[in-house]
């Protein structure tokens, strides 16, 4: 995939990534599918308010069959974590992967869901803004010449340590299993980041100037200046923070979308969880349909104005 050029590329593999995919491949658009399936929020739910659906009761049924499907109409599915979405000059969108490849495509549609990335220990919500921050790349200018720690197993946890080396004076990496593919896991072994593996944080302790320590639950403490927790694969806000997209104004966690659900940024649509309130298999599937549609006439009249 390292040289490829793609009309649209989904992120996320959930109801609306699939619905996307159907739509934008069935338009002829060259599409590719980020994501896995477990990660999605429907892979455990039972199904019981979708319309026309009875007899199938497992999230996850759904999910493997919407996969065939987007196979069979000739997307391209990729399990691989994203670590950084940058715009080129010639509007192409460069999205690096966790393998270190890099592909190229006209359009890029966000249906990664809501992360839950809360930790839930003693201390995370009361430091919350004061030295506990869920965005490496929202957050770290702040932390220059400090002590972090980044807490989480997957590609945004590691790809986050690596960046914070550019700021923080010691990093570490608290991980109870490095879920991460080889090229990525060899950059973290070269580096600086000092790794305690096995580790999982229990009470993240701090006084009037914010985060101070973080208990772990092999009984040491490590005294630093502020946690970074990122649990799962990029999210909305880290993805949101690269691309000058548009999030809610009021609480900063969805991202903002009109009724083609288009971005602010064009050539950038979002749907599903994402874009807001109800999380429904329905909303997302809805908001699929349209973004890959759109998405795939977008890349079309691109390529027809070069």
């Amino acid at each position: 995939m390292a040289d490829s050029i793609y009309d649209v590329v989904i992120v996320g593999a959930g109801p609306a990534g699939i619905q996307a995919a159907i739509h934008a491949t069935r338009r002829k658009a060259k599409t590719l599918l980020l994501g896995r399936i477990e990660n999605s929020a429907l892979y455990s739910a039972h199904v019981e308010n979708y319309a026309c659906i009875d007899g199938i009761s497992e999230g996850r049924q759904l999910l493997e069959a919407g996969l065939a499907q987007v196979r069979r109409f000739g997307t391209e599915v990729s399990p691989a974590d994203l670590l950084k979405i940058n715009q080129q000059e010639d509007s192409l969108f460069a999205v690096e992967l966790e393998s270190g490849s890099t592909v190229l495509s006209h359009t890029l549609i966000l249906a990664m869901g809501m992360s839950k990335t809360k930790l839930g220990v003693p201390g995370e919500k009361e430091f919350s803004g004061q030295g506990v921050s869920y965005c490496v790349d929202c957050d770290a200018n702040f932390f220059r010449k400090a002590t972090v720690m980044v807490v989480g197993s997957y590609s945004a946890a590691i790809d986050g340590a690596l960046t914070l080396l550019d700021y923080a004076s010691k990093v570490y990496l608290a991980a109870e299993e490095l879920k991460v593919s080889e090229e990525l896991r060899q950059r973290l072994d070269e580096s600086e980041v000092e790794v305690l593996t096995g580790c999982q944080v229990k009470e993240i302790k701090g006084g009037e100037t914010g985060v101070q320590a973080v208990l772990l639950n092999n009984g040491n403490e490590v005294t630093l200046d502020g946690v970074f927790i990122e649990l799962g694969a990029k999210g909305a806000l880290q993805l949101a923070a690269q691309l000058g997209v548009q999030m809610d104004l009021e609480q900063f966690k969805h991202i903002d979308v009109n009724r083609k659900q288009e971005t602010n940024i064009p050539g950038i649509y979002a749907a599903g969880d994402i874009t807001g309130s109800p999380y429904q298999m329905a909303k997302a599937v809805g908001e699929g349909c349209i973004a890959g549609i759109e998405a795939a006439m977008y890349a079309r009249g691109v390529k027809q104005q070069k």
